[in-house]
């Protein structure tokens, strides 16, 4: 971890890739693809914590049908900027069998998270899955795992903002920024 004047800097340093308009835009679109193929399918929606936290916040309010919400808290990176063994902290507090899910994640970096995720509720036996991700990295993902709606994309670099964190700060930013080489 580091403190709030280091995470500061890190952000005073950083480049932005996307402004808080661009990403408000990217929302609005995938909120009108999400509508277009999970309107009337009366979705459970879970919401990835943390880092999905704030995208989720700021979709959920532009899908315009019924929908019920939950959360699934699975972590990799722990306040870190690298990977760890998945970590399961929380589960649904709703039975996802023969349900219609919508689950949204901040990023879809290497796939291991949202594809565990996604066994995970396979093996709950939901009806069906759909992914959502404010941003994908442009990266071979080894595993294949391809999300169905995607608002960015960036390159391969450590991002943060709209709930993607840097050391577990950072989640808050008004845009999508890149970690500059010399933090």
């Amino acid at each position: 971890m580091i403190d709030q004047q280091a995470a500061a800097e890190v952000l005073a340093t950083a480049r932005q890739i996307y402004s808080q308009a661009e990403v408000e835009r990217a929302l609005d679109r995938m909120a009108v693809e999400i509508t277009g193929r999970l309107s009337g399918t009366d979705p459970l929606v879970l919401t990835v914590l943390n880092g999905a936290l704030i995208p989720a916040g700021h979709l959920l309010t532009r899908l315009p049908f019924p929908l019920r919400l939950d959360y699934i808290h699975a972590s990799r990176y722990r306040g870190d900027i690298s990977a760890t063994e998945l970590e399961w902290i929380g589960q649904p507090s709703s039975s996802l069998k023969d349900e219609t899910l919508l689950i949204i994640d901040d990023i879809l970096d290497e796939g291991v998270t949202l594809r565990e995720i996604v066994k995970a509720c396979e093996e709950a036996q939901a009806r069906k899955i759909y992914t959502a991700v404010l941003v994908e990295k442009l990266h071979d993902r080894g595993n294949g795992f391809m999300a169905d709606f995607v608002g960015l994309q960036v390159e391969d670099s450590y991002v943060f903002g709209y709930g993607m964190d840097y050391k577990g700060y950072l989640r808050n930013a008004a845009g999508i920024f890149a970690v500059s080489e010399s933090a």
